[in-house]
């Protein structure tokens, strides 16, 4: 997935850059100029432009790339509280929009709710060890002897644990981001997708915390 963050504040641009980067691929412009150079040199998958930057602002931008029927996804990042610029974030053609100072995971979650939402494939291969490598385009997983496909709940949970590695993830947290409320699933079923995963990329990738929930090593 290919990201295009407009943000002018060389360090939080570059601790946002730097995160992103983990889970995709981020170019980063500090100004309009800038990034109007690059999406006309490249095909970008979401734009996240911050309002205030030299030049146009990023409301300005995306109400001009809107004009000429681009419809890139794009989030807005500002400091602003008021809404006054959130109308005119969304008048211009942006479908989300995050406010000052913000979790890096909350703009990861928004980014994902965007892929999902405007069904953005993530081609890239995924390494998940030396010789397993996931691929989300087909909902496989070689290990390195045979590919496996994985079912539409099982490929979604691998990518959610993928998308938050290291952290502690409750049933409940699971079960919220990846079923629909009126399909919610026992507790056995749910174990058996993790089940069925371990086997797969390996027993040692998904740790239980009993009681806790889950984590991906």
């Amino acid at each position: 997935m290919k990201i295009l963050l407009m943000e002018d504040d060389p360090v939080l641009g570059d601790i946002v850059s730097t995160y992103l980067a983990e889970y995709y691929e981020v170019s980063h412009v500090f100004d309009s100029k800038e990034a109007q150079s690059c999406i006309d040199e490249n095909k970008f998958d979401l734009f996240i432009f911050d309002i205030n930057v030299p030049g146009k602002s990023g409301i300005e931008l995306l109400e001009e790339l809107r004009s000429f029927n681009d419809t890139t996804p794009a989030i807005i990042v500002t400091a602003y509280g008021d809404t006054k610029h959130l109308k005119a974030s969304f008048d211009a053609g942006a479908h989300d929009y995050i406010r000052k100072p913000f979790e890096l995971e909350e703009l990861k979650l928004r980014i994902e709710k965007s892929r999902v939402l405007f069904h953005i494939e993530q081609d890239a291969p995924v390494k998940i060890e030396e010789t397993v490598i996931y691929y989300p385009r087909k909902n496989t997983v070689n290990n390195g002897v045979k590919e496996v496909g994985l079912r539409p709940k099982e490929a979604k949970i691998l990518e959610y644990f993928i998308a938050h590695p290291k952290r502690l993830i409750s049933q409940e947290e699971l079960v919220q981001n990846i079923w629909e409320f009126d399909t919610l699933p026992s507790d056995a079923t749910v174990r058996s997708y993790i089940r069925k995963l371990r086997e797969v990329i390996g027993s040692k990738k998904i740790v239980t915390q009993r009681g806790l929930g889950y984590r991906y090593e």
